[in-house]
Formats: structure tokens, C-alpha cells, sequence
């Protein structure tokens, strides 16, 4: 288990053959955008790539995925990209977990899990750390030639752009603004305001309906610091919310003034329920997580609870009344 720099890893990608890049469930653009922005690079240099999701990837990304199909074959290399923890990695879990040969990630909670790692907790995203060490490897004197195109541009941009919330979160790095000045400089032709509009403010009458249920129905707690919106599968049956329409709720809960921790509840089976929990200040979320089998970062960090309801709800709260004690 050993952490590598950028020269290192792209000596890693020059040997690899044959890789599979694994995704985390639940996909989301910094993740989409990384494993398709290295399948472009790794077949650049004529190398057979395939990103592998334990979920399906929503629509709302096909525009980052390329025109030639996904080929069949055995894999020689396993990558993974933007997956703190193999848990992550679904129903692949079992079958790739331990045999992860690489993995490049921007999370604090990341388990080192992989033989090497290219690690940077600082970065606002893990397309951060690859649109750098994709410029490392254009300069780099080898024989691989490997260039920006529209397709790996677009990948990166989007990635940027949702983990930090449209630039807004606390997590926006100067290295953010100028890593997406540089590409909307190289490639103006591309419609970024047509992606974040698309990423940020479009959204299904299903899912309009359902914020407005939940804004409705919204819990506070801990004299009004935290509040808890919850995604039941009923609710979904009633609105006819898909899972995709899910993505981007986390920031409801917040909203509110006044709240310092939001929290939110997807049920993913009867009994299971995903939690996002989302810092408006100070109170570290991912130490929060920690404490629950999860992880994240410092202000947006996720875990799994299993049980009633309202027992969910009461460990939560719980955990976030420590949490906000030591920040």
C-alpha cells in the first residue's frame, strides 16, 4: 500500500495493459467524468480500457461518454478512480476489492486500499488531480502522445463543476479555477454553460414535486442546527421519482438559517438507507461518518444505516450532536 506522485503514476499507465477503471456506486460527475476521461487517455495511447459501475450511469452524463463501444476483455489492471473505500465499489466489491492496482482519489477518508495510490485530499475534486497529471504526461518525454480532446475536456470540466457545486462550495481550490479557465480557454466551442445548467437547474416535474414534499416535511433538530429531509421508497412510488432524480438533494437540508449539519435519507431498500450529510460551516461530517462505517470529505460525506426509521433517525442525530460538541 503505497502512496506515488504523478511521475509515478503515469509510469503506472505507460506499463498497464488491459484495465478496468471501477467507479463508485451511486455515480455522480466527478467520478463519471474520471473514469471516461482516463479511458480516452489510456486508448490514446492504444491501450483497451472499460469503466466498470456497480449502478447504472444516469443520462443526464451520456454526454461525456464516448463514441466507440465498450469492448469485451480480460482485465490485466485494475484502476480505481474517485473511491475512497472498495465498500464503494457495489457488486464489483467482492470481485475486484483486493485487487485494486492503482487508485487516484481527492478523499481524506481514503483507505489506501489499493497497492499504489495517487492521493490528494486538498483537491476540490478527482478530475482535479487528473487534468494535472494528464498535463504532466502531454510534456512528459515518452513514447505515448497524449492530448487533450473535446471529449476528455468536457469529462474534466463536469467533474470540477459538480463536486463543487457549481464553484460554490468551500471545497473550489484556486487549481479549480484555473484547471477550468485553461480548458474553457483550449476549447471554447464547448457549451459550459449549457453543463452547468443541465447539471445544476433542470430537473424532472417528478423531482420538483418531491422538493417541494420534502421542503415541507423537513425535521429540525439540535434547536433548529440540523435539519433531515428522507427519500422513502414510498415517497418515490407517490411522485414517481427515479433514482436519478435523487442526485443532487443533499443541499436541501442546508439551505434553511441557521442549519450547521443537513442530513438526508435515501431508502435504497426497506431497512437501508444511504445518508448524505452536508456541513454549512465548521462541523466536520466526515469524522461524523467515520463513526458510522462511512467517510467523505471535511463539509460532504455519505454513509450506509441500517434499521427502523426512526431508529436511523435517532442515531444520526445522536452522532451529529457529538459531532458539532468537538467542532
Amino acid at each position: 500500500m503505497q502512496k506515488i506522485d504523478l511521475q509515478q503514476t503515469a509510469a503506472f499507465l505507460y506499463s498497464c495493459e488491459d484495465a478496468y477503471i471501477l467507479i463508485h456506486q451511486s455515480p455522480d460527475g466527478d467520478c463519471v467524468g474520471s473514469g471516461y476521461s482516463l479511458q480516452a487517455v489510456l486508448r490514446q495511447m492504444g491501450k483497451r480500457a472499460k469503466v466498470l459501475c456497480a449502478d447504472p450511469i444516469p443520462a443526464r452524463y451520456d454526454f461525456l461518454m464516448p463514441e466507440e463501444p465498450e469492448e469485451d476483455f480480460e482485465p490485466q489492471c485494475i484502476i480505481s478512480v474517485d473511491v475512497a473505500d472498495p465498500k464503494l465499489l457495489g457488486r464489483y466489491r467482492e470481485m475486484y476489492g483486493d485487487r485494486v492496482d492503482l487508485c487516484i482519489d481527492h478523499h481524506v477518508s481514503n483507505l489506501l486500499y489499493a497497492k499504489q495510490t495517487l492521493l490528494n485530499a486538498d483537491a476540490a475534486a478527482a478530475c482535479e488531480i487528473l487534468y494535472k497529471l494528464y498535463r504532466f504526461m502531454e510534456m512528459a518525454d515518452s513514447e505515448y502522445n497524449v492530448n487533450f480532446t473535446e471529449q476528455i475536456a468536457r469529462c474534466l470540466y463536469t467533474g470540477m463543476a459538480t463536486d463543487t457545486g457549481c464553484f460554490k462550495f468551500d471545497n473550489t481550490t484556486p487549481e479549480t479555477h484555473l484547471y477550468t479557465a485553461q480548458l474553457m480557454r483550449q476549447f471554447p466551442e464547448i457549451r459550459y454553460g449549457r453543463i452547468n445548467r443541465n447539471m445544476f437547474d433542470v430537473k424532472a416535474p417528478s423531482r420538483l414535486k418531491a422538493e417541494m414534499l420534502m421542503i415541507q416535511a423537513m425535521e429540525y433538530y439540535l434547536d433548529g442546527k440540523c435539519a433531515m429531509i428522507c427519500v422513502t421508497q414510498e415517497l418515490r412510488e407517490k411522485t414517481g421519482m427515479s433514482e436519478d432524480d435523487t442526485e443532487g438533494l443533499t443541499g436541501l437540508p442546508t439551505q434553511p438559517e441557521g442549519v450547521e449539519v443537513g442530513i438526508t435519507l435515501r431508502e435504497r431498500e426497506p431497512g437501508v438507507y444511504k445518508v448524505s450529510l452536508r456541513s454549512a460551516n465548521d462541523v466536520n461530517v466526515s469524522a461524523i461518518c467515520q463513526t458510522l462505517g462511512g467517510g467523505g470529505h471535511v463539509k460532504a460525506a455519505g454513509c450506509l444505516v441500517k434499521g427502523e426509521l426512526d431508529a436511523v433517525k435517532q442515531t444520526l442525530v445522536e452522532a451529529v450532536r457529538k459531532g458539532m460538541e468537538q467542532a
